[in-house]
C-alpha cells in the first residue's frame, strides 16, 4: 500500500479518495489550493451586492425552510445566521468518531471553496485550521434525515466556529470558544448566508459513507485472504478461478477477484499435491468466490465513484453563480446519491460476511472439510471453534437486518416543505457497525482456516498466503485445547479491519487507484 502523505493540497473538485483516507487517519496537514481563492471572493462579493441593493433572496435575507417568504431586516442578518446555527443544534447520541469529523471538516472546506457558497475565505481557513490542529467539533451522530443537508450535525460543527458548542482539544472536551482560542482565532460573527452555507450540505453523510467504504475495502481484502486460507486448508480446487471462466461472463469485479485469488495462490505447493483427489466441485462459498465477491467489488467501485464526486461537490443552497450574478435555489443538499451508495455498500458488507460465515461452517464440518470436527483434536472434551461459529452466525444475521435499504424510508419534515428526504446519514452510519461485524466474522474464519492448515504442514502455500498465515499466528496461537477465545477474536477483528494487504488485493480496491 502507498505511504500516507504528510501534507495535502486540497483542489476543490479534484480531491481523491486516497487523500480522504489519509485525512481520516489524521496527522496530515491540509492547505487549500490558492487557485480557489478568486472564485470564493467573487461569490462573497455577489452576496454583499445583494445585501446592499436590498434584493430579496432566499437564504441571504429571508427566513429558512417554511419561513422562506419572511423578509429579514438588514440590521438583523447577523442575528438571523447565529440563530440558524443555534436552533439547528439539536443532535443526539454518541459523538461521531475522530476519523469522520476530520473528513467532515475537510469536505465542508472543499464544498465552500468551490466558489458557489458566498462565504468569506476566512471560514474555510478556520475549518482547515481546526483539522490541522486536530481540534475536532463534538458532533452527535443522530438527528439528520439527509436532506436540506445534514442540518443538525453540521450545526454542531458551525457552533464551534461561533464560539458555542463543544470540541475535543488534545482528547479533552472544551467549549467552542476555548477550541477557537486554541487555534488562535476569535469566534466568528457570521455574515449573510454564512450560517446557511455551513449547515446545508451532505458532508456528514458523505464522511460516514466514506468511512464505511474504507471499512468495507478492508474486510473485502481480508475476506479474500481468509477464503484462500480456507481453500488451502480443505485442499479445495483452484479450477473455478481459471481466467477463461470469468472472461466468458465478462463481469469486471468477478474477473478482478479471480485474478486476485490466482495472484495470492501463485506458487502454492498445496494445490498441485491433489490433482486426482476427486474433489470435483466445492460448495458455493468456495467455488463462487469470484462471482459473489466480484459483485461486492462492483458495488464498492460504484459507491467509491459516487462518494468521490460528492466529497468534492457544492451541496449547499442557494448557490451563487458569479458569471451571471444569479443566486439560484435548488436541492443539491438532498443526499440521495449518498443514500443509494451507502445502501449498496451495506449489501456488499452483508454478503462478504455471509460468504465468510459459510466457509467457516464448512471448515468445522468434518464430513465436508476432511478436517477434525470443530478443528480440535480432542473433540468432545473440547468444543474447538464450535461456538465461535455461532458468534459469526449471529453477526451475519445482524448484518442481514442492517442491510435493509435506508433510502426508501423517507419521512416529511418542516411542515411538508421538505416532503422527501434521503435518510442518507443513517444509511451511512450503520455501515460502521456492519464493517465491524464483518471484520469479526472474517477474522474468525481466517483464524479457523489457519488452524485447519496446521493439521497438515507437510506442504506450504504461496509466499503471499504464508505471509498472511504468519501474520495470523503472530496474533493468535494454535488452539490445542479450549481456551478463553474472546481476546483472539478481537485480535483477528483488528487484523481484518486494519491489516496490510498484498498487492493483488490492493490492485482491486477502488480507493487505492
Amino acid at each position: 500500500m502507498t505511504a500516507t502523505p504528510t501534507s495535502i493540497v486540497l483542489r476543490p473538485g479534484h480531491v481523491t479518495l486516497a487523500d480522504l483516507r489519509a485525512i481520516a487517519a489524521g496527522g496530515v496537514r491540509l492547505t487549500l489550493d490558492a487557485a480557489a481563492l478568486p472564485a470564493m471572493q467573487a461569490a462573497q462579493a455577489a452576496v454583499g451586492g445583494i445585501v446592499e441593493a436590498d434584493e430579496v433572496v432566499y437564504g441571504i435575507n429571508t427566513g429558512f425552510g417554511k419561513l422562506a417568504s419572511t423578509k429579514i431586516a438588514h440590521d438583523r442578518l447577523a442575528e438571523l445566521q447565529r440563530n440558524l446555527v443555534l436552533s439547528h443544534s439539536v443532535g443526539t447520541g454518541e459523538a461521531l468518531g475522530d476519523d469522520v469529523v476530520r473528513m467532515v471538516l475537510a469536505t465542508k472546506a472543499i464544498s465552500l471553496a468551490r466558489g458557489h457558497s458566498g462565504v468569506r475565505p476566512a471560514l474555510v481557513d478556520a475549518l482547515l485550521a481546526l483539522a490541522n490542529a486536530d481540534v475536532l467539533p463534538v458532533i452527535p451522530a443522530k438527528g439528520s434525515v439527509g436532506a436540506s443537508g445534514d442540518l443538525a450535525p453540521l450545526a454542531h460543527l458551525a457552533c464551534v466556529l461561533i464560539g458555542e458548542g463543544f470540541a475535543k482539544v488534545g482528547g479533552q472536551v472544551v467549549s467552542g470558544s476555548e477550541a477557537m482560542a486554541s487555534i488562535g482565532l476569535a469566534p466568528f460573527v457570521l455574515g449573510p448566508k454564512e450560517g446557511l452555507a455551513l449547515l446545508n450540505g451532505t458532508q456528514v453523510s458523505t464522511a460516514l459513507a466514506l468511512a464505511g467504504l474504507f471499512g468495507a475495502e478492508s474486510v473485502f481484502a481480508a475476506g479474500l485472504v481468509a477464503g484462500c486460507l480456507t481453500l488451502e486448508a480443505i485442499k479445495g480446487s483452484v479450477k473455478p478461478f481459471d481466467a477463461r471462466i470469468h472472461e466468458a461472463r465478462g463481469q469486471a469485479g468477478q474477473i478482478a477477484v479471480a485474478a486476485a485469488v490466482r495472484g495470492l495462490l501463485e506458487g502454492s505447493a498445496i494445490d498441485p499435491s491433489h490433482p486426482n483427489c476427486g474433489r470435483v466441485q466445492d460448495p458455493y462459498s468456495i467455488r463462487c468466490v469470484p462471482q459473489v465477491m466480484g459483485a461486492c467489488l462492483d458495488n464498492l467501485t460504484h459507491a467509491a465513484r459516487v462518494l468521490q464526486i460528492e466529497a468534492n461537490a457544492a451541496s449547499d443552497n442557494p448557490l451563487v453563480f458569479t458569471d451571471t450574478g444569479e443566486v439560484i435555489s435548488g436541492g443539491n443538499f438532498h443526499a440521495e446519491p449518498v443514500a443509494f451508495a451507502a445502501d449498496i455498500l451495506a449489501l456488499a458488507l452483508a454478503e462478504i460476511g455471509a460468504m465468510s460465515e459459510r466457509r467457516l461452517a464448512l471448515l468445522l464440518d468434518t464430513g465436508l472439510s476432511g478436517l477434525p470436527a470443530f478443528l480440535i483434536r480432542d473433540s468432545g472434551v473440547n468444543s474447538g471453534f464450535m461456538i465461535a461459529q455461532v458468534t459469526a452466525a449471529a453477526l451475519a444475521a445482524e448484518n442481514q437486518c442492517l442491510a435493509n435499504p435506508s433510502s426508501v424510508t423517507s419521512l416529511p419534515t418542516s411542515a411538508n416543505q421538505e416532503d422527501h428526504v434521503s435518510m442518507a446519514t443513517y444509511a451511512a452510519r450503520r455501515l460502521l457497525d456492519m464493517a465491524r461485524n464483518t471484520g469479526v466474522i472474517v477474522g474468525i474464519e481466517a483464524m479457523a482456516a489457519a488452524q485447519g492448515m496446521e493439521f497438515d504442514r507437510s506442504l506450504k502455500s504461496s509466499v503471499l498466503v504464508e505471509a498472511q498465515f504468519a501474520a495470523i499466528r503472530a496474533r493468535v496461537d494454535f488452539l490445542e485445547q479450549d481456551r478463553y477465545l474472546a481476546p483472539d477474536i478481537e485480535a483477528m477483528r483488528i487484523w481484518a479491519q486494519e491489516g496490510s494487504w498484498p498487492d493483488p488485493l490492493v490492485a482491486c480496491l477502488p480507493s487505492y487507484q
